[in-house]
């Protein structure tokens, strides 16, 4: 089993910048893909973005030039990195892991609110 706890959420004005942070613990050796994952209370848990162990990503078409995924492999940890935040990136952000996708493991999320 991997537990992964979550971090760095909160309330953002439009325009601004949150970084997330999310650390793995437990069977660990298990991870290959580590990511982020986000969800309304309207719409699918939709993926933002992923990273392979040796940092490979890829990014939702909605983020890609704001976001950005990063690993430390050392630390057991993903970070997502998020600029000119717009409302609608307004949703629960959920930590993922797994030997590959789609994920086996989830966070409990953090909320990330973007509103003036």
């Amino acid at each position: 089993q991997v537990r992964l706890v979550e971090s760095g959420g909160g309330l953002v004005q439009p325009g601004g910048s949150l970084r997330l942070s999310c650390v793995a613990s437990g069977s660990i050796f298990s991870i290959g893909v580590m990511g982020w994952y986000r969800q309304t209370p309207r719409n699918q848990r939709e993926l933002v973005a992923v990273i392979t162990g040796g940092s490979t990503t890829n990014y939702a078409d909605s983020v890609k030039g704001r976001f950005t995924i990063s690993r430390d492999n050392a630390k057991n940890t993903v970070y997502l990195q998020m600029n000119s935040l717009k409302p609608e990136d307004t949703a629960v952000y959920y930590c993922s892991a797994g030997r590959t996708v789609p994920p086996t493991y989830w966070g409990q999320g953090t909320q990330v609110t973007v509103s003036s």
